[in-house]
């Protein structure tokens, strides 16, 4: 028999997969991640947590299974697309990992914006420029981070980290495949797939700091003896590139034909929709961001609620001090279930983390809380207040001649039916759940198998492995209780919440 191990390195979790040559899961394994916040704004993570995280997951999985190691064929693996960690030349972290949900390149984004000429919108297809960016990220170290030049050669996103050190490299051997390098927006030509000389130039950004672009299935490297030793598995085993997390999510789950829209329901809420080329009319618009996808000639646009998935856990940690409790999402869908829409008038900014440059000190607020608001009705205004976002992103490409009556919804909030249901209503399309709920696993898996010649196409292997168990169709009454609150909700937000958002940030800062 032929294995494969996967694993995604997320933002609130690294999951660690065991799959055989069919797509069958034989073992998995979760691991939280740790996330710290030292200022308001900021948010790390120590990239050597994930490499442990890792090696854990494998060895849990292993235990699991009783297969022989000897078996396993190759590894490959998905990350955060919009994060990155320097390294020095040994591959140590010298600076966190540092990731979308951080708003300390908030100046060098503005000056961007104010200075330099757009010239990334012909080859990347962007024209967004936000803090939560890595070529922003990066502008921040290179200006602002002590001894940064001195200590770092190279700067990688998290996967390629990871699998940089179970393969031992050195900084010379940095990578970033072509997939999570578009996660960097700006920066790169997303036809030719490689970094623009043009726009580093522009951006201020050093060439030889950045990594060389590869294939999602190119051979990286092979796992070394140390770390094989350390999860139980003969060295030399083959460590293909991977890919980023949101294509691999969307290629999972079956966003393979133009027009095809996916949710990618995890810490940060991510809908993207598949083209076939940059759109003008998108790219203009307000938080639309243009991607290429893992497989060649693949591209869609995706927006992202930053801290989407990261309210539901702030809750559960935050609020209701129930942290690690892997029973509270369902308890409190299960009250939410109870509460007509609308959440008796409650209404939720999901915006913990920032919203982006047009929506300045945004931050997270519960709108109309009464007397009569309990946990049920906080928990179903926050499950609204992420479709509700997506409202607005469905708007743009419905009128840009984009339907979207399909909708694919994966990760962990596609468990929840209620949630489910509730993006039906909202967005006014029915709403489809993948059979397995593994998301981006399956498609490290087959991305890991092609590498070493055991598939033949990708594409064809994943609309094999790829089915759907569910389908939530919007109900008409309740999307137009939806519709209503939606109209009110947006006047809110254009024309009272920036001033309120402006008096809370100054609260902040005294």
């Amino acid at each position: 028999m032929k294995y494969y191990i996967a694993f995604d390195c997320g933002t609130m979790g690294t999951k660690t997969a065991l799959y055989s040559v069919d797509s069958t899961l034989i073992a998995e394994a979760y691991r939280e991640n740790k996330i710290s916040y030292p200022l308001p704004g900021r948010a790390e993570m120590d990239a050597n947590g994930f490499v442990e995280n890792v090696r854990s997951g494998i060895r849990e999985c292993l235990a699991k299974s009783a297969i022989d190691p000897a078996d396993v064929r190759a590894v490959s693996a998905s990350g955060i697309i919009c994060g990155i960690v320097g390294i020095d030349k040994n591959w140590n972290p010298v600076t966190p990992f540092v990731s979308y949900l951080d708003n300390r390149a908030a100046d060098e984004a503005r000056f961007v914006r104010e200075n330099v000429a757009p010239v990334w919108e012909e080859e990347s297809g962007n024209i967004i420029v936000d803090e939560f960016m890595p070529p922003l990220i990066l502008r921040w170290f290179l200006n602002e981070y002590t001894d940064f030049r001195k200590k770092a050669v190279k700067v990688v996103n998290n996967g390629p980290f990871v699998l940089g050190a179970l393969a031992g490299l050195s900084a010379r051997d940095a990578f970033l495949d072509w997939a999570t390098m578009s996660g960097w927006l700006i920066g790169y030509d997303a036809i030719k797939r490689d970094w623009s000389p043009k726009q580093l130039d522009a951006l201020g950004i050093p060439a030889e700091i950045l990594p060389r672009i590869v294939k999602p299935w190119d051979i990286v490297g092979y796992l070394c003896k140390e770390e094989a030793e350390k999860m139980g598995l003969p060295a030399g085993i083959p460590i293909a590139a991977g890919a980023g997390d949101t294509m691999q999510s969307s290629l999972a789950s079956g966003l393979w034909e133009p027009g095809l829209a996916s949710d990618v329901a995890g810490t940060a809420s991510i809908f993207a929709v598949a083209v076939e080329k940059p759109d003008r009319r998108i790219t203009a618009a307000n938080g639309m961001m243009f991607a290429t996808g893992t497989l060649a000639n693949s591209y869609f646009y995706w927006s992202m609620i930053r801290a989407g998935g990261l309210s539901l856990r702030w809750f559960r940690d935050n609020v209701a001090n129930r942290a690690g409790d892997p029973a509270f999402y369902s308890e409190m869908d299960a009250l939410a279930s109870s509460v007509p829409a609308g959440s008796g008038g409650l209404l939720f900014y999901p915006y913990l983390q920032g919203a982006g440059p047009d929506v300045h000190g945004a931050c997270g607020v519960f709108a109309g809380l009464t007397g009569a608001s309990g946990r049920g009705e906080m928990w179903r205004s926050i499950l609204e207040a992420i479709a509700f976002e997506y409202a607005q992103m469905i708007k743009i490409y419905r009128e840009c001649g984009i339907p979207l009556k399909e909708i694919i919804g994966t990760e962990g909030g596609s468990k929840s039916a209620v949630w489910n249901q509730i993006k039906a209503d909202i967005l006014g399309g029915a709403y489809n759940i993948p059979s397995r709920s593994e998301g981006g696993l399956m498609a490290d898996t087959a991305v890991a198998a092609y590498s070493v010649g055991d598939i033949k196409d990708i594409h064809t292997t994943m609309k094999e492995w790829t089915t759907y168990r569910a389908r939530f169709e919007p109900n008409a009454h309740t999307a137009e209780i939806y519709r209503n609150i939606f109209a009110v909700r947006q006047k809110l937000l254009s024309v009272t919440m920036p001033d309120l958002f402006g008096s809370l940030d100054q609260i902040r800062k005294l």
